[in-house]
C-alpha cells in the first residue's frame, strides 16, 4: 500500500482530531432527534446542541451572542447583512485589507452592487496594515471595516484591537474573519462580528458560526422555521454542532501543548528551507503558516513532481482560478515571485520529522528544476 504523503495543508483544513470523530458517532447512529423538536429526543439534541454552542462561545469575546452556519463563508455573508439595518444611509461605505480572504472581498464586491462604497486598503510589503494611513481613511461616511486576524496565505496577524478602535472612534462597525486565528491566537475583545470555522481546528466541514456583539441587530440570512434566533432557518445538526463544540474545547485544553508544537515546527522548517525567502511578516505572524518564495521555479511543476507532500501555492478557496495570489501582489510581489512561491501548514499532527522529510523532497525537486 502506498504510503500517505505528509499533510502540510493546514491552512486549507484540518484532520479531524479523534476526539471529536468519538464525540460525533453518537449523534449520527442512536441520538438522532431533531433539536427543534418539543419531545425527549429532542430535548436531548437541543441540550447538546446548546453545550457545544457554550464550548465555542468560551473562546470569543463575553459579550456577543453565536450563530451557528454551514461555513465561515456564509458567517461572513450573513454578518455583512448589518449593512441593511443602517439608519443613517449617508454611512455607506466599507473598508477592507486588501489581503482579505475571497469571502469577505466577494461579499463587499455584492454590496457594492446594492450601492456602497467598498475601499480595498493596501498593506504594507511584510502584509501588516499602518495604522496611520488606515486611520485617514476611516470616516464618518464608513459602515463596516473588515480586516482578518490571521491571513490564510501568509500567517500575517493584523492588529485588529487597535483597527477596531480606529473604527469604533468614527461610528463604524468592525468585522473580523478569525477563521485562521481561532483557537490559535488570542481575540480581540472589541470586535464586533466575527466568523469562524470548524474544519480548521480539526473539527467537521460543513459547520461554520457567526459571533455578534450584543445589542447588534441582524436580518435573518435564511427565512424559513425560524431557527438559530430566527436569523437561520433549518434543522441543526447536532452532530456537526457538538463535533465544533469538542474541537473547540481541546483547544482550550491543548492551547501551550499547541502552541509550544507549532513553533517547533516552524523552527525546524526555518532551518530546512533556510535558502528560501519568507513572505510576509516574520514578528507578527502565525507559526503553522510558513509562506516561501525559491526564485526561478516553477511551483505548479513543483507540486507536480512532489507527489509524496501535499502543500499548496496558496488558498485552496482560488486554487482552481488561474489568477495570481491577490495576497502576494499586495505585498509587492510580482508574477513570476508569486508563481515561485509555495505555503505550507503545519498542524498539531505532524511531526519534525514529517517537515524534515518533506523538506528533503521539496528541495530535491526544486535543485533538479534549477539544474
Amino acid at each position: 500500500m502506498a504510503q500517505a504523503p505528509i499533510y502540510l495543508d493546514n491552512q486549507a483544513t484540518t484532520p479531524l482530531a479523534p476526539e471529536v470523530f468519538d464525540a460525533m458517532i453518537p449523534w449520527l447512529r442512536d441520538n438522532f432527534g431533531n433539536p427543534h423538536s418539543a419531545h425527549i429526543l429532542g430535548r436531548k439534541a437541543s441540550a447538546a446542541v446548546e453545550h457545544a454552542r457554550a464550548q465555542v462561545l468560551a473562546l470569543l469575546p463575553d459579550d456577543g451572542q453565536l450563530l451557528f452556519t454551514g461555513s465561515a463563508t456564509e458567517a461572513i455573508n450573513t454578518g455583512f447583512g448589518i449593512l441593511e439595518t443602517l439608519k443613517f444611509p449617508s454611512r455607506n461605505k466599507i473598508i477592507l485589507l486588501e489581503t482579505e480572504h475571497a469571502a469577505v472581498r466577494d461579499t463587499a464586491a455584492a454590496y457594492e452592487k446594492k450601492g456602497f462604497r467598498v475601499a480595498y486598503h493596501p498593506v504594507k510589503s511584510d502584509g501588516i496594515v499602518s495604522l496611520e494611513q488606515l486611520d485617514r481613511v476611516i470616516d464618518e461616511h464608513t459602515a463596516l471595516v473588515a480586516a482578518m486576524l490571521v491571513n490564510n496565505e501568509i500567517g500575517a496577524v493584523q492588529p485588529i484591537e487597535a483597527i477596531a478602535a480606529l473604527a469604533h472612534e468614527k461610528g463604524a462597525l468592525m468585522l473580523c474573519d478569525i477563521v485562521q486565528g481561532y483557537g490559535r491566537v488570542s481575540i480581540p475583545d472589541n470586535i464586533d462580528i466575527a466568523a469562524i470555522s470548524a474544519h480548521k481546528i480539526y473539527g467537521p466541514k460543513a459547520i461554520g458560526a457567526l459571533w455578534y456583539r450584543n445589542g447588534l441587530s441582524m436580518p435573518p440570512m435564511i427565512h424559513g422555521g425560524g431557527q438559530e434566533q430566527g436569523l437561520r432557518s433549518g434543522t441543526l445538526s447536532p452532530a456537526l454542532c457538538v463535533g465544533f463544540g469538542q474541537a473547540a474545547e481541546l483547544c482550550v485544553h491543548r492551547s501551550r501543548k499547541d502552541t509550544a508544537h507549532i513553533q517547533a515546527l516552524y523552527d525546524k522548517a526555518s532551518h530546512c528551507f533556510s535558502n528560501w525567502t519568507i513572505n510576509g511578516s516574520t514578528d507578527h505572524r502565525y507559526c503553522g503558516n510558513l509562506n516561501i518564495m525559491r526564485t526561478d521555479i516553477d511551483v505548479a511543476r513543483l507540486m507536480s513532481e512532489v507527489r509524496d507532500v501535499a502543500f499548496s501555492a496558496g488558498s485552496a478557496c482560488a486554487s482552481g482560478s488561474g489568477r495570481p495570489s491577490h495576497v502576494l501582489a499586495a505585498l509587492g510581489l510580482d508574477r513570476a515571485q508569486i508563481r515561485s512561491s509555495i505555503r505550507l501548514g503545519f498542524g498539531r499532527y505532524n511531526s519534525e520529522d514529517d517537515i524534515e522529510r518533506a523538506a528533503n523532497s521539496i528541495n530535491q525537486a526544486v535543485e533538479a528544476q534549477l539544474g
